[in-house]
C-alpha cells in the first residue's frame, strides 16, 4: 500500500544496558496519585479510583545518561509545570488484568517528567474541558532510559526527587503512592487493552512548581540514577 501522506517516525526509547530500544505506543498519565500532591492542588487525597489522562507518544523527549535533555517551553502558557514520576513500561499485554499478576506485565521503569501548562489545565478544569492542551502539548514527556525490571527489580520504595536550580523541590518515597504501580496497571486494563510498548507515568510527588527558560532539572528516583533537562 502506497501512503498518502509520509508516516510519521517511530518513537522509541533505548533500554539501559543494551542496544535495543523500546517502541512507545501511547502514553498514560495517572492524575494526583500522591496524597501530598492532591493536597496541594487543592483535592482531597482519600483513595478514590485513579483517574488518567494521556499524551501522544510523540511527546516523548529522551535524556541520555550523562547529558542534558532540552525542554522547549511551550507556547500559549505562563505558567509551565515540572513533575517528576516513576514510569513504567509495559512489556507484556493483556485486558482484566489481576493485581497479583499486574507487575508480571511490566518490563522496567524510567525517570519521567510530566510537563504541564497548568493554567491552560486549570483553566479547562474549571471549564468541564478535556485537558489535552494542559497536558498532551509537544515535548511534554521527557524520559530516561527504560531498565529492565529483571536488572533493577520492581519499585515499591525509595526516593523520588527533583531540584530546580540546585533548590530542592520534590522529595517523597514511591510507598507514598495512593495507588502502587500493580494497582495501577491492574485498574487501567480494565477500561483499555494494554499493549507491549505502552507507557504508565504514576504520578507526582507534592512540590510542583513553575519554570521558566535558562532553569535546569535535575530528578532522579532510587535505583534508576538521574537525569538533567534544561528548558530551552
Amino acid at each position: 500500500m502506497n501512503l498518502a501522506v509520509p508516516a510519521a517516525p517511530a518513537v522509541t526509547v533505548p533500554v539501559a544496558g543494551t542496544n535495543q530500544a523500546f517502541p512507545v505506543r501511547r502514553i498514560y498519565c495517572v492524575g494526583r496519585n500522591y496524597a501530598a500532591h492532591a493536597r496541594e492542588m487543592g483535592f482531597d487525597p482519600d483513595r478514590e479510583p485513579p483517574f488518567f489522562f494521556c499524551k501522544p507518544a510523540d511527546a516523548i523527549v529522551y535524556v541520555a545518561p550523562g547529558s542534558t535533555g532540552t525542554f522547549p517551553y511551550p507556547t500559549e502558557t505562563k505558567n509551565c509545570h515540572y513533575e517528576m514520576e516513576l514510569v513504567a513500561a509495559i512489556g507484556k499485554g493483556g485486558s482484566d488484568i489481576a493485581v497479583e499478576n499486574a507487575l508480571d506485565h511490566v518490563y522496567g521503569y524510567a525517570l519521567g517528567l510530566d510537563m504541564t501548562r497548568r493554567d491552560l489545565q486549570i483553566k479547562m478544569r474549571e471549564m468541564g474541558r478535556p485537558w489535552d492542551i494542559g497536558k498532551a502539548f509537544d515535548h511534554s514527556a521527557p524520559i530516561g532510559p527504560i531498565h529492565r525490571a529483571s536488572e533493577v527489580g520492581h519499585l515499591a520504595k525509595g526516593a523520588i526527587w527533583l531540584r530546580l536550580n540546585g533548590e530542592s523541590k520534590q522529595k517523597a518515597d514511591l510507598s507514598d503512592l495512593i495507588w502502587s504501580v500493580a494497582e495501577t496497571v491492574a485498574y487501567l486494563s480494565k477500561f483499555f487493552a494494554l499493549v507491549p510498548g505502552d507507557l504508565i507515568y504514576t504520578g507526582t510527588p507534592e512540590g510542583v512548581g513553575a519554570v521558566v527558560k535558562g532553569d535546569k532539572i535535575q530528578g532522579g528516583i532510587d535505583g534508576l540514577g538521574e537525569f538533567d533537562v534544561a528548558v530551552v
